[in-house]
């Protein structure tokens, strides 16, 4: 018995051992790196161009709101970071396709790409429209399509050095209620980003599927809502700003990259987003039957039905609780925030 024991541990041993000599043989040096990280304008991705950033690399942002993105510039470049940032819908192949050559052209290199950028938008299946949908697939699959494909002939150019990082959402793992179309979008980029992972492994780049739980980036002003916008916004400000059930936006940047360099394959940001996503892997009845419960919690369509705006304009007309401090703080941070004053 002792015997067996012994072998057990010292085969456990072995693992462990294989495991970290093929992480460090996979580590990537980012000195000198050169990398796009889209959406980096605010919220994570801004987090995740700085964590880059202060390790060496040289970063390429993208974002669509001018105001945010020359903020963004200015936050990095004086941290000394250097930064290409451009005006970008990504939604749109061509402007997706100039932004990437423009960025492997100012260095003459591109060895990481990082999907962050993307919608969210949040109403009932009730106020929800084809329209909606498409939108959603639009910026949050298919702008990460179109930089793919742009990025993918400069990162095979990198002799097995280069790196793709999706940042998906729990969102798509598991179908979360008033999300459908942000959903639908984020479950498509999964699949996309995991089949990459499959393909690519020969070409000697390495793609990183991450999966989030609720973050602190004071995303809420610049997300959508739409059914009864008001109270949209009142849940979803909660649930992304009351601490032990969100996570720190600097701690998954950090978080990130850490995976980014170590090459790892999927990535469940939060024990609640790995928790979650292995008991849906197993029972997803279960996780369906817990979301129509969460589901009724959630307000009704107003009557007539609202359209959707985003949550700085509704904020503007509704002071925010003390109970949403971190949130608030987040977007200070983070650049959510808008630019204009939300508040006397």
């Amino acid at each position: 018995m002792l015997r067996l024991l012994g072998a057990a541990v010292a085969g456990f041993s072995l693992v462990v051992a294989v495991r970290a000599a093929r992480r460090r043989f996979r580590r990537l040096d980012l000195a000198g790196r050169v990398a796009v990280v889209t959406g980096g304008s605010r919220g994570l991705g801004l987090l995740i161009a700085e964590e880059l950033g202060r390790r060496g690399a040289r970063v390429a942002i993208c974002g669509r709101d001018p105001r945010a993105l020359d903020e963004a510039e200015r936050r990095l470049r004086e941290q000394g970071i250097d930064v290409l940032a451009r005006r970008v819908d990504l939604g749109d192949r061509g402007q997706a396709e100039v932004f990437v050559e423009r960025a492997a052209l100012e260095w003459d290199r591109l060895d990481i790409l990082v999907n962050v950028a993307g919608v969210i938008r949040v109403e009932p299946a009730e106020a929800t429209t084809l329209h909606s949908i498409g939108e959603a697939m639009r910026s949050n699959f298919w702008s990460a399509a179109h930089t793919t494909f742009a990025a993918l002939p400069h990162l095979r150019e990198q002799a097995g050095k280069a790196r793709i990082v999706n940042v998906v959402s729990i969102g798509g793992r598991v179908a979360v209620p008033h999300l459908l179309g942000y959903s639908a979008s984020k479950f498509a980029l999964a699949g996309f980003s995991e089949g990459l992972a499959a393909e690519l492994e020969r070409a000697g780049i390495r793609v990183t599927t991450v999966f989030p739980w609720l973050m602190r980036t004071g995303s809420f002003y610049n997300a959508e809502f739409g059914g009864d916008a008001g109270r949209e916004l009142a849940w979803f400000r909660a649930g992304a700003s009351l601490p032990l059930i969100t996570i720190g936006a600097r701690r998954a940047a950090r978080r990130v990259v850490r995976a980014l360099v170590d090459g790892e394959r999927v990535v469940h940001l939060g024990l609640a987003a790995a928790v979650l996503a292995r008991v849906h892997g197993v029972a997803p009845g279960l996780t369906v039957r817990a979301m129509t419960i969460v589901d009724r919690l959630l307000p009704r369509p107003a009557a007539p039905v609202e359209g959707a705006r985003r949550g700085r304009e509704i904020a503007q007309a509704r002071p925010p609780s003390r109970l949403f401090g971190l949130g608030e703080r987040a977007a200070r941070a983070y650049n959510e925030e808008p630019s204009e004053p939300s508040r006397s």
